[in-house]
């Protein structure tokens, strides 16, 4: 009830974003929108696809008329393919972790119209299947309350209560909405990355079995 609104994601591009939040103290309504001229690239899924692309090249970059002489050469091929499945696969499932100053710091504040609040921040990510936004409401700690200031580290999810210290004023996190939503194709994309690595897997086997066959001498 805290959080509502409405996002556009096409591609690796959020181009609009319209967001409504209630502040818990005096429940005021906040309202702010992406500028018509702004978009959001979501780094996770530029990431993934140039792993992608990455994996292609891999099995793409031979002559068509090219022959494998060994099964090694099939084996190396098959793990660098897998090792860029993967890391694509993990770009998706596993959100970066940040400092509440990178959060501050991010070119994401610039994004708004109206400007967002001096002590409103705002992420989004992907996690798994789902484009998540997290809203963190911060206050200002005074002189005398920050003799226990503790700055916290890196993190997907920062709790109410961790503190850090941006622009020479120390802040601490009052209040944390986090909504997500679930984006049909970056589930197909999930299940298709597994799809691909079970299928160089099964490869991969098929050739260990049939190299032990050449391998096996009688005694």
């Amino acid at each position: 009830d805290q959080v509502k609104g409405v996002l556009t994601l096409q591609g690796d591009a959020l181009c609009q974003a319209d967001i409504n939040l209630k502040m818990p103290r005096n429940n005021q309504l906040l309202h702010f929108a992406f500028r018509e001229d702004k978009q959001w690239k979501l780094q996770q899924i530029q990431d993934a696809r140039n792993h992608v692309n990455q994996a292609i090249y891999l099995l793409m970059n031979r002559d068509v008329n090219y022959q494998f002489k060994t099964g090694l050469e099939v084996l190396k091929l098959m793990d660098a393919v897998m090792l860029q499945l993967s890391r694509a696969r993990n770009r998706l499932t596993t959100p970066a972790t940040l400092t509440l100053p990178e959060i501050a710091s991010s070119g994401l504040t610039k994004m708004f119209t109206p400007a967002l609040p001096p002590d409103i921040l705002v992420n989004f990510y992907i996690n798994l299947n789902k484009l998540c936004l997290t809203v963190y409401q911060l206050h200002v700690l005074q002189p005398s309350t920050t003799k226990n200031f503790k700055p916290a580290g890196g993190s997907i999810l920062h709790n109410p209560g961790a503190m850090f210290e941006f622009g020479n004023q120390r802040y601490e996190v009052s209040h944390v909405h986090k909504v997500e939503c679930v984006v049909p194709w970056l589930n197909d994309a999930l299940v298709f990355f597994t799809v691909s690595l079970q299928l160089c897997q099964q490869l991969k086997d098929k050739i260990s079995v049939f190299s032990s066959y050449w391998n096996y001498r009688p005694y």
